[in-house]
């Protein structure tokens, strides 16, 4: 058995440390939701959290591991006698992202029901996971029905399997601890607010702490069980404390002026719902009993409030977690119940330095040449003097997006077999049936229906003679199904100096955000490449982190020549690669220009030819026509043509029409439905 690296000897991350240890002395917190690059200790300190949880009494024999001192009445493996129990360490189970609904809730042995008429129940993952740790790396690229169901799972403490009219239920209360890279994706809002407390971790920029995580790190690879025998003291320390945390926890008394704080807080901060009050009062409890104290302080309530609402604050997909914490100390200062002035505080308010109205922290304006009554400055100017643009021949500084707007679905045609998501049609494990198929490998979705008709005809030649049907495996059928898929958006943005009127280009963003939005709801991939100059970029590869694309989107400058079959050709050797890593992910390409094309021997025959290529492949596309003024040249109309897609004007699009127009490309596109 592999040493654990001790949870004493991570160094730094504190509120990553701190917030696991309160959801050992107090599970009802919900979870800890672990956001951070890669290379912080994540993982390291979930596993090593494992060896500090007290051990567990269970009862023997039990699957389900359930308390002798009170069993589930409704346990499986139930009911259970008097007396017989054994104890073992709490266990952490960690739920791998490519886990089937099978692995993570148990099966039933279908063949065993049908042929023997028992129900044979096969217990999961969150079985395992009672009364334990249940650790989900990366926890973003799980599929949302799989977290759905462990969310729930955690919730209730029970899970429930529900299948061909046989029904289990069992106990699954467990320590849930979720880590995550923000760079490859977020969770829906929805499944954040699930999660009792989020910490943002990092690596340290000091050079002192990470010469020292290296120098523990290498003392551990080389000899993992003396590193753990020089920790041991501390950790006992740790795990005693856990242990007197959680024997305090009942009598620790939250008052109501810490009642008053936790709801005041929640109200300041626009927090959606009721779970973040209950969460916040959870934890400041489990804070209190961890200080070894029986009352709820402010302090307490103040923590708590920077583990449970950053990640419930986020108000659309592109806010950055976090928590105003100047704002927070005022709300907590307002209701803090103390009603009674400072008696060294003069509450004379003109008898101040400032005077009546003083004070705010700014200084007052130096006196010059018109005194404090200068006039604003025209952008680019200052003191009546223009200032230097940016460097680079004909560029321009980037331009704010304009406010996004709510898009209609874009979808491919045809029918996919990619990643779960939200967009277009495709087979999936989950959704409608559609037909039957003979299993491969082992059978998770019975179609009852078609395994019956395949076994009738044999009945006489394997001897029935009873009211049973003889079912053997060769009969039993899997259901196929219909759901949705996500698709990789790439957008090919021109940045050219056609396209640099600040006004028009603010548009542009903005649709292209709201575009990125929808992407992000519907569990895309997203990509983008922009073309100015001399040539094309890919200013962000293949991702699911539409917070990075909005970024890279946010920065963009414009300027220079169109280099248009430049950013096609580009954008073709991206799907190209795409295909080879991720061949069940169909892309969608969304073209952003006035159709000009500039610089070099015949610009448009070349990009025409590069257009093409999309066409002869089925490439689902579609040409936003940025074009504008009085006299428009159709260019965009006639790329779409090559692309064998469709085109929208700038002004259509921003009337939310851009959804009519992906189901004009479903109808002309060239790949088979």
């Amino acid at each position: 058995m592999t040493t654990p690296f001790p949870f004493t000897a991570v160094v730094g991350q504190d509120d990553l440390r701190l917030a696991l240890l309160l959801n050992a002395v107090s599970p009802a917190v919900g979870g800890v939701l672990v956001r951070g690059e890669k290379g912080t200790a994540k993982s390291t300190a979930v596993r090593a959290l494992s060896a500090l949880m007290p051990e567990v009494d269970v009862v023997s024999e039990c699957r389900f591991s359930c308390d002798p001192g009170s069993p589930d009445p409704g346990c499986p493996d139930g009911p259970h006698e008097p007396g017989g129990f054994a104890s073992r360490p709490a266990r952490m189970v960690e739920l791998p992202v490519g886990a089937s609904e099978d692995r993570l809730v148990g099966a039933l042995d279908i063949e065993r029901a049908l042929s023997e008429g028992v129900k044979a129940f096969e217990p999961g993952l969150l079985a395992d996971a009672h009364r334990g740790i249940l650790y989900v790396d990366e926890v973003n690229l799980l599929h949302d029905h799989l977290v759905d169901l462990l969310l729930d799972a955690a919730a209730m403490g029970a899970s429930y399997v529900e299948r061909e009219g046989v029904s289990v239920r069992h106990a699954a209360r467990f320590l849930l601890v979720g880590t995550m890279n923000p760079e490859e994706g977020e969770l829906r809002p929805q499944l954040l607010d699930r999660f009792g407390l989020t910490v943002e971790v990092a690596a340290s920029r000091e050079p002192e702490q990470r010469v020292e995580v290296v120098r523990r790190r290498l003392a551990y690879d080389d000899d993992p069980a003396g590193f753990a025998a020089r920790w041991a003291e501390e950790e006992a320390d740790v795990r005693a404390r856990i242990v007197a945390a959680k024997k305090l926890l009942p009598s620790v008394r939250l008052g109501d002026d810490a009642l008053r704080q936790i709801a005041a807080t929640c109200a300041a901060f626009e927090v959606d719902g009721m779970r973040a009050d209950i969460v916040m009062a959870r934890t400041a409890t489990a804070l209190a009993a961890w200080a070894g104290r029986t009352d709820v302080l402010a302090e307490d309530v103040r923590q708590a409030a920077l583990l449970a609402l950053p990640h419930r604050r986020r108000r659309n997909p592109f806010d950055a977690p976090g928590l105003d914490e100047d704002k927070l100390d005022e709300t907590l200062e307002e209701f803090s119940g103390d009603d009674d002035p400072d008696p060294d505080l003069d509450p004379d308010p003109d008898s101040g330095p400032d005077g009546p109205g003083g004070g705010g922290g700014q200084p007052a304006p130096e006196d010059g040449p018109q005194g404090g009554d200068q006039e604003a400055r025209p952008e680019g100017e200052q003191d009546g003097q223009p200032q230097p643009q940016p460097s680079g021949a004909g560029e321009q500084s980037a331009a704010r997006a304009s406010e996004p707007f709510r898009t209609k679905v874009l979808s491919v045609p045809g029918l996919g077999e990619g990643a779960a998501g939200r967009r277009s049609r495709a087979r999936t494990e989950h959704g409608r049936t559609t037909g039957a198929r003979r299993p491969k490998g082992s059978l998770t979705k019975l179609h009852l229906a078609a395994t019956l008709q395949a076994a009738a005809p044999h009945q006489r030649a394997r001897g029935r003679s009873g009211p049973g049907l003889v079912v053997r495996r060769d009969d039993l059928r899997q259901a196929t199904r219909e759901g949705r898929e996500g698709n990789l958006v790439l957008f090919v943005v021109d940045a050219s100096g056609s396209m640099a009127a600040r006004q028009r280009m603010s548009a542009v963003k903005g649709a292209v955000l709201s575009l990125l939005l929808d992407a992000y709801q519907r569990r895309d991939k997203v990509g983008l490449v922009t073309f100015r100059g001399s040539g094309a970029e890919v200013a962000l590869p293949p991702t699911s982190s539409v917070d990075a694309a909005a970024a890279r989107l946010e920065s963009l400058p414009t300027g220079g020549r169109t280099p248009l079959s430049a950013g096609l050709l580009r954008a073709h050797d991206v799907l190209r690669v795409e295909r080879l890593r991720d061949p069940a992910r169909r892309p969608l390409v969304v073209v952003v220009t006035d159709g000009r094309a500039t610089g070099g021997p015949e610009p448009v025959a070349l990009a025409g030819r590069a257009a093409r290529l999309f066409a002869a492949e089925g490439v689902a596309s579609v040409v936003v026509d940025c074009e504008s003024g009085p006299v428009r040249l159709g260019l965009a109309g006639q790329l779409a043509g090559e692309l064998g897609g469709t085109a929208v004007t700038l002004d259509e699009l921003r009337a939310d029409s851009i959804a009519g127009l992906v189901k004009d490309v479903q109808g002309t596109s060239r790949r088979a439905a």
